[in-house]
């Protein structure tokens, strides 16, 4: 009787160790979102969102001010619709502006908020007209490269 009540209590510990590890999985990568605080939404409208996820972090000044809660496409303007939810905590004035981000060279994306001039704050249910999307690297590779193949081209003489 005593093995079986040893075994019951190793076997419930080693769920309980199981459990917090995929809790601590999920909240490393930025699967589980527990946010308890009440907020409000807002929205943009992006050309491009490059790898831009749900989840992904919405800061001002490096500190995390909300979560991007959903992304869907727009297709009579065919951009892609973010919806933010800001912490109740934070005001931004209106015309305050978003950029997508990265953190670091290859890092996950985040969307950065800088805080406008108007006297009005964003209300629930707002869009965010100043948007600025996210840098591919790509384009920045092949920019770079077709503007070093126009500078080695020889000139065409049209005398001829």
């Amino acid at each position: 009787m005593q093995q079986s009540k040893n075994d019951v209590w190793v076997g419930l510990f080693v769920l309980l160790g199981a459990a917090a590890l995929l809790f601590l999985s999920l909240q490393a990568a930025n699967l589980l979102g527990l946010n308890f605080e009440s907020g409000y939404r807002v929205t943009a409208k992006f050309d491009n969102i490059g790898g831009l996820k749900p989840q992904a972090a919405v800061r001002s000044a490096g500190v995390v001010v909300g979560r991007v809660e959903s992304i869907t496409f727009d297709d009579k303007t065919y951009q892609a619709r973010v919806t933010l939810l800001l912490q109740e905590r934070y005001a931004f004035p209106k015309d305050s502006s978003l950029k997508i981000l990265t953190s670091g060279l290859l890092g996950e994306q985040y969307i950065g908020i800088e805080a406008g001039a108007d006297e009005k704050n964003l209300a629930a249910g707002d869009t965010i007209a100043a948007t600025q999307s996210a840098i591919v690297l790509e384009n920045l590779i092949s920019q770079f490269l077709f503007s070093k193949a126009a500078e080695g081209a020889p000139a065409v003489d049209s005398k001829k």
